[in-house]
């Protein structure tokens, strides 16, 4: 079997040995961009490419640009790096639909969990179930929604929130316990993050948004009323 083909993109030649050779030990195929123009080369030459982990800060052209024109193309996975602590290049980033945020410096092995975590919830083999509710119906298997037969257009973290909501519907459930969930790793920084994620959801739900019920102090509960 042809191994995964993980694209890293960062200036520093050391960070770049570093996260190849903990992605070679997990048995991925590791491609390396020095700046974003050599990103965007290699990913426009290379369509087996399954994810991109992506520095911010590059000559040439930055990660929000990379970022910018790969999600006009694709919607291959993307884990932005950045040394930078700033919530509002967080927030930006996810405006991008970047799927994952990791501030440096960050652990190489949870890097590695993270990027696996990622590739099991975009594989075609994950999910091929089709599940309706209130309206929306998600085909897990294509990773498509719609809303009333109209297509939602969802980045990969917010088409997960929704499976975790409609799967557990009539349930409250903790910021905790959506953080570990989707995002699938103990979650040190802003839970904000959550709310941030449901707004541009609810957003993207439309009239289907009120699905999605804020439970004051604790977090969050999908119900569909009757």
């Amino acid at each position: 079997m042809d191994k995964v083909k993980i694209l890293v993109v960062d200036d520093e030649s050391r960070m770049r040995k570093l996260v190849k050779d903990f992605l070679a030990r997990a048995h991925f195929d590791v491609l390396e961009a020095a700046d974003g123009e050599e990103a965007l080369d290699l990913f426009y030459q290379d369509k087996e490419i399954a994810l991109i982990i992506l520095d911010v800060m590059m000559p040439k052209i930055n990660g929000w640009d990379v970022c910018r024109e790969v999600r006009a193309a694709s919607k291959v996975p993307i884990i932005m790096l950045t040394a930078k602590g700033d919530e509002s290049d967080e927030l930006q980033g996810f405006e991008l639909g970047v799927d994952e945020y990791i501030a440096k410096p960050f652990s190489p092995k949870i890097l590695v969990a993270r990027v696996e975590a990622i590739l099991r919830r975009v594989s075609p083999a994950a999910e091929q179930d089709t599940v309706e509710a209130g309206g929306i119906v998600m085909d897990k298997a294509a990773h498509l929604v719609t809303v009333d037969g109209a297509r939602v257009e969802l980045s990969y973290k917010e088409f997960e929130l929704l499976s975790y909501f409609i799967e557990n519907q009539g349930i409250a459930l903790s910021r905790e316990k959506i953080l570990n969930h989707v995002w699938n790793y103990d979650y040190f920084g802003d839970a904000r993050t959550i709310d941030t994620h449901v707004k541009k959801l609810r957003n993207k739900l439309g009239k289907c948004g009120e699905h999605i019920k804020t439970i004051w102090g604790m977090g969050y509960k999908f119900e569909v009323n009757e």
